[in-house]
Order: structure tokens, then C-alpha cells, then sequence
């Protein structure tokens, strides 16, 4: 099969993320809907570049990975236009498994945690991006090497998702079509999901479809205005801490709580929140809480 040269999307898109974040700062400023923090954006961006450059190391590893294990694979295949499109569905798919996990489980939060640790909802909140989840997230689309696509197509499909993604990070655009979005991901869904609000919390999953979330009972509308951030903000500007600080809590509850081995290992495994002696404070409480007061009103 020959594989056609495709080139690194992200790389090509990076001027267009530095016009459009200069572009929407003058805008939000211009029509004072708030006022813009360019030091939380700079930290975003920051946060991005960072990605970026540890992605060109990660990338030809999961490449080569991805390679190995393809000699395995079940089908093969090829680069036509209908394998692109069964792709795309296939992949977004693998990516709201991976995301919704993001944020059921504490060891993959640890990384994801970065995305949301903003305060602010703005095109540059787009490009804070994790340091560490390129390392060990890429499992969840290994199905995909072993059903048949080709590494190379699940690569470029991952940068298309991402790509897309960018667009949806800003409150300028209010809600669009309704057939638009029953469909797809947009500014409004993903307002919903980086929002502190209780019935909001751990909801809008999608990457560019919403689907999944209608069908997996995840999806939530946009009705009250969101409050961004996260249910206890870190409080910082500071990249690296906003890279690993999670990390660190998360290692120092494993070592360092008051509880047999297989509780600890459970601080891995359980939803951000969870405590073996039943203080922490789950979203999932959160949100039965809100709906309870919302029942009695």
C-alpha cells in the first residue's frame, strides 16, 4: 500500500493560532465583555508551546509504536476517501472514551487537569495543553492500529480532532444553528464542559461530534452562564506547576495515606476527589446535590 506524504498540521496551524488568540483579545477587549488577562494567556500559550516541543519527541515514539503493532492489525485498510470518512467517526469515538476517562479517572486527570486549570474561556485556553499526557494517553487509539488504519491516517485524523477543537475555545460565539449543534461540538457545549457549575461538571465530553455524549447520557445544554476553572482552583501562573502540581498531589496521597496498598492504588484508578476515608469531594456529589436542591424548589 502506499502511503502518501501528509505534513504535521499542527506545526503549519501554529501562525493561526497566534493571529487568531492577537484577534480575539482585541475583540474581547473592544465589546467589553471582560476585560482580557493577557498573563493567564500567556501562560496558555506557554503551556502550548511546551506541548509542542514535547510532542516532536513523543510523536515518533507512538509513531514507531504504532508501526510495530500494525504488522498485527486485522484488516488493512487502504487511503481512500470512504476509509477517510469511517475514520473520522471511528476516532472520535476512541477520543470521547478518552476524554470522558480524562476525567473519571485520577491518573490520566493528573495530565488533563492542565486544559482546565483557567479561569478564563478564550481562544488561548485552546493551546493549554498537557507536558505529560502524549506519554501513555496514545492507548486508548492502539484498537484503531489493530483494526486496520493505518498509523500514518490515525495520526493525521488525531491533529484534524485537535484542530478542530481550537475554534469551539471562546465565548464570542454565541450558540449557531440548531441542526449545527445537535450534531457537532461548539463554543457552547464546550463552554458547559470547562465549567465549575455543578449540573455542568464532567459533561460534553465530545471532540468534534456531540453525538457521544447524547448517546452515552453525558451531554448537558448550555443554559446558565458558566463559571470556569476548576472545583478548587490551583491558583497559579506558573507552567511548571500548572504541568505537574497534580501530579504531585496525586503521588502524595498514594505514598503517603494512612491505608492499605490496594486503597492507595486506588488514587490512580478513582475520579478526581476520591478519598479512601470518604472526606473527598466527588463531581458526581456535586452535581446529585445540585440536582436535589433543584428537585425541592
Amino acid at each position: 500500500m502506499e502511503i502518501p506524504e501528509i505534513p504535521n498540521l499542527i506545526h503549519y496551524a501554529i501562525p493561526v493560532f497566534v493571529i487568531t488568540v492577537i484577534v480575539e483579545a482585541i475583540l474581547t477587549v473592544k465589546v467589553k465583555l471582560e476585560d482580557y488577562e493577557f498573563k493567564d494567556a500567556s501562560t496558555s500559550i506557554t503551556m502550548g508551546l511546551g506541548n509542542v516541543a514535547i510532542g516532536l519527541f513523543t510523536k515518533g515514539l507512538i509513531l514507531g509504536l504504532f508501526l510495530w503493532l500494525y504488522q498485527y492489525r486485522v484488516f488493512t485498510i487502504p487511503f481512500t476517501w470512504w476509509s477517510w470518512i469511517i475514520l473520522l467517526f471511528a476516532e472520535d469515538f476512541v477520543y470521547y472514551w478518552n476524554h470522558r476517562i480524562a476525567h473519571e479517572s485520577r491518573l490520566f486527570w493528573a495530565s488533563h487537569v492542565v486544559h482546565h486549570s483557567s479561569q478564563k474561556y478564550n481562544l488561548s485556553t485552546a493551546l493549554r495543553q498537557t507536558w505529560t499526557g502524549s506519554f501513555y494517553t496514545f492507548i486508548f487509539w492502539l484498537p484503531l492500529v489493530v483494526l486496520g488504519f493505518h498509523p500514518i491516517m490515525i495520526l493525521t485524523q488525531m491533529s484534524i480532532s485537535l484542530l478542530y477543537q481550537y475554534w469551539i475555545h471562546t465565548e464570542l460565539i454565541d450558540k449557531l444553528p440548531k441542526w449545527f449543534e445537535d450534531i457537532f461540538n461548539t463554543p457552547s457545549h464546550h463552554r458547559v464542559h470547562h465549567a465549575t457549575n455543578p449540573q455542568y461538571l464532567d459533561r460534553n465530553h465530545a471532540g468534534i461530534f456531540i453525538i457521544w455524549d447524547k448517546l452515552f447520557g453525558t451531554f448537558e445544554p448550555e443554559v446558565e452562564k458558566p463559571v470556569y476553572g476548576l472545583v478548587k482552583n490551583i491558583e497559579t501562573h506558573n507552567p511548571i506547576k500548572v504541568a505537574f502540581i497534580e501530579w504531585y498531589n496525586m503521588l502524595k496521597d498514594v505514598f503517603n495515606s494512612n491505608t492499605s496498598l490496594g486503597k492507595r492504588l486506588h488514587y490512580l484508578l478513582k475520579p478526581p476527589g476520591w478519598k479512601h476515608d470518604g472526606t473527598g469531594i466527588l463531581s458526581t456529589d456535586l452535581r446529585k446535590e445540585w440536582e436535589n436542591k433543584k428537585r425541592e424548589q
